[in-house]
C-alpha cells in the first residue's frame, strides 16, 4: 500500500546527508575534545551533557516544526510534526533505560573501569547509528504493508506482556551464546590494557575485555532496536522523523547511563511503565489507529506514554522496593 509522505527521501536526502555530517561532527567533538584522554564521567559532567543533548534535540524539534509551517504553510501539518518527533523521542529515550540496566550488567561483569566505559560506549554508540539507519531503511519499506504493521504491533503487544512478567536481573553474560562463541573463536586476554580493544603478545593478536564488553553491547542494542523501532514507526510514517529522533536518543545514551547507573535500580517499577508503552504502541498498530479513522490522536499518544512512564518512575521513588537487609531487620 502506497503512502504519500511529507519527506520523501527524494527530495530530502540532502537532509539526511546534513544531518549525518552534523553527528559526526558532535562525536568528533566528543571524543576528540571534551574525551580525548580517558576519564571517569562524573555526575557533574553526566548532567551536563545529557542536558546539553536533550537541548539539541528540542531546538532540532523547533526547527523542524518552524520548517514545516513554511514549506506546507499549515499549522495542523506543522503541529503534527512536531508532536511526532518529541512523541518518537520520548519512546525511544524511555526504552533506552533498559540498555542502561544491561550496560551495569556488562561492565560489571568484564570488570571495565569506569574511566574507560566512555569508550565503550562511544564506539558502542556508533555501532548502534548504523544498525538503526539500516533498521529504519528496512522500517520505512515494510511498513508500508498493511499485514507487517499488524505482525510489528502483535509483536510489540508480546514483548510488552513478556516484559511485564521478565524476572529481575534476567542479564547474565556468562551463559550468553556470543561471549561462549567469541571465547572459542578469538584470543582474549583476562586483564585489561588500558583503554585499548586489542594488544599483540608474543606475536600474537589477542582482543581486550574492552573489545569483548563492545560487542555485548553491540549485539544487545540490535535486540533493543527491534522494539524500538516499531514503536516510533507507529507513531509517524515518515522515515525522516523516525531517524532523526532516534539517532537524538542514541546520542544522548551515554550521558544518561553516566547520570542514571548508580541509582537505575531503584526505578524497579519502570519496566511496567515500558511494558504498558509498548502494548499501547502495539494496540495502536492493530486497532487504535483504525478506530480512529487511520490515525490515532497524537497529543493523546504522547500524554499516555508520558503518564505511562512518568508514573512508573514517580511510583518507583514513592514505594521503593525492599532489599533482603530491610526484611530481615524488621
Amino acid at each position: 500500500m502506497e503512502q504519500t509522505l511529507l519527506f520523501p527521501f527524494a527530495d530530502y536526502w540532502w537532509f539526511y546527508l546534513g544531518f549525518l555530517v552534523f553527528v559526526i561532527g558532535m562525536l568528533a567533538l566528543d571524543l576528540g575534545v571534551f574525551h580525548k584522554h580517558s576519564h571517569a564521567v562524573g555526575f557533574k559532567e553526566a548532567t551536563a551533557w545529557s542536558i546539553a543533548w536533550i537541548s539539541l534535540a528540542l531546538v532540532f524539534n523547533g526547527i523542524l516544526y518552524a520548517y514545516s509551517l513554511y514549506k506546507f504553510g499549515d499549522q495542523t501539518i506543522a503541529n503534527q510534526v512536531g508532536l511526532e518527533f518529541l512523541t518518537g523521542y520520548v519512546i525511544e529515550k524511555a526504552l533506552s533505560v533498559d540498555n542502561i540496566f544491561v550496560f551495569v550488567v556488562v561492565f560489571g561483569f568484564f570488570g571495565i573501569p569506569a574511566k574507560y566505559q566512555h569508550r565503550v560506549l562511544f564506539f558502542g554508540i556508533i555501532g548502534a547509528l548504523i544498525f538503526r539507519a539500516i533498521f529504519i531503511a528496512l522500517g520505512s519499506i515494510l511498513m508500508q504493508y498493511q499485514a507487517v504493521v499488524l505482525i510489528f504491533g502483535v509483536f510489540l503487544i508480546i514483548t510488552g506482556i513478556k516484559m511485564m512478567f521478565q524476572s529481575e536481573g534476567s542479564v547474565d553474560p556468562s551463559n550468553n551464546w556470543l561471549l561462549k562463541f567469541m571465547r572459542k573463536h578469538i584470543r582474549i586476554t583476562d586483564r585489561m590494557h588500558e583503554d585499548h580493544f586489542f594488544v599483540t603478545e608474543n606475536g600474537l593478536k589477542y582482543a581486550t575485555p574492552l573489545f569483548v564488553a563492545l560487542i555485548f553491547l553491540e549485539f544487545t542494542d540490535v535486540i533493543f532496536a527491534v522494539d524500538s523501532v516499531p514503536a516510533i514507526f507507529a507513531v509517524t510514517k515518515e522515515p525522516l522523523i523516525v531517524f532523526t529522533s532516534n539517532i537524538f536518543a542514541i546520542l544522548g545514551l551515554r550521558s544518561l547511563y553516566f547520570l542514571l547507573a548508580g541509582v537505575v535500580d531503584k526505578f524497579h517499577l519502570l519496566k511496567y511503565g515500558l511494558a504498558f508503552t509498548l502494548i499501547f504502541v502495539g494496540l495502536k498498530m492493530v486497532w487504535l489507529n483504525k478506530l480512529f479513522g487511520g490515525h490515532f490522536p497524537i497529543g493523546i499518544s504522547l500524554a499516555v506514554i508520558a503518564l505511562f512512564i512518568g508514573g512508573s518512575v514517580a511510583l518507583s521513588l514513592l514505594f521503593p522496593q525492599k532489599n533482603d537487609n530491610d526484611s530481615s531487620k524488621s
